[in-house]
């Protein structure tokens, strides 16, 4: 009886003590899988935001190249006998302008990155400008509908090279079709109408088209 029982009394210590030894192990398994997945997840994480950081960095590389790539500008001047329309635009757009028409647009331009698209089509030109026949207090009484209706809003506006003049700043709808920011300016009998469509180019427009923008009145 002492032998058996001096041997069960080494045996659980024993027990013990593998038990101890199996939970180390798994603890110890437990926490070396934990830490290879958070180093992959890491790693993972890392190789993403590394990524995201290139192409960031590419994009912003970009656009100082196209900013770069507008300079030195071109310039237009319209015909004196409609107040010698003047304005810079970048060098990497192309122009289309009709001059001294018979219809109601005595001078009308389209202006668009690369080459100018069909005229008659859908398309939001970067830049437009018109010298129409009708008198500012016309043209500006045409966009009431929608300012009532909340589409449009309008505030004065004077160019800064020919700060002499006061005239209007249209935002919103422009028309059935098109929205942007159209610059109304008073001259003499007639009205010059200087836009962009869409939001693209509106940046362009407030920073290099209208800063630059000079007529007779």
């Amino acid at each position: 009886m002492r032998k058996l029982n001096q041997t069960g009394s080494m045996l659980v210590p024993l027990v013990i003590a593998v038990v101890l030894l199996l939970g180390s192990l798994g603890f110890g398994m437990w926490a070396f899988l934990g830490r290879q997945d958070y180093k992959n997840n890491s790693d993972a994480k890392a190789k993403v935001a590394a990524a995201k950081a290139v192409r960031a960095e590419d994009v912003k590389k970009d656009a100082a190249f196209a900013e770069a790539e507008k300079s030195p500008l071109k310039t237009y001047t319209g015909p004196a006998t409609y107040g010698s329309l003047t304005l810079l635009y970048p060098k990497t757009w192309s122009a289309y302008i009709s001059e001294g028409s018979r219809s109601a647009n005595v001078v009308d331009g389209y202006f668009s990155p690369n080459f100018v698209p069909d005229i008659q089509s859908s398309t939001s030109f970067a830049l437009r400008i018109q010298v129409v026949s009708s008198d500012y207090a016309t043209i500006l009484k045409s966009f009431e509908a929608t300012v009532k209706a909340g589409k449009t809003t309008v505030a004065a506006f004077r160019a800064p090279k020919v700060p002499g003049t006061l005239g209007s700043v249209v935002s919103g709808v422009l028309d059935s079709k098109k929205s942007g920011t159209m610059v109304l300016l008073p001259l003499r009998d007639k009205t010059i109408k200087v836009w962009t469509e869409g939001g693209d180019y509106l940046n362009d427009f407030n920073n290099t088209i209208l800063p630059n923008l000079t007529f007779v009145p």
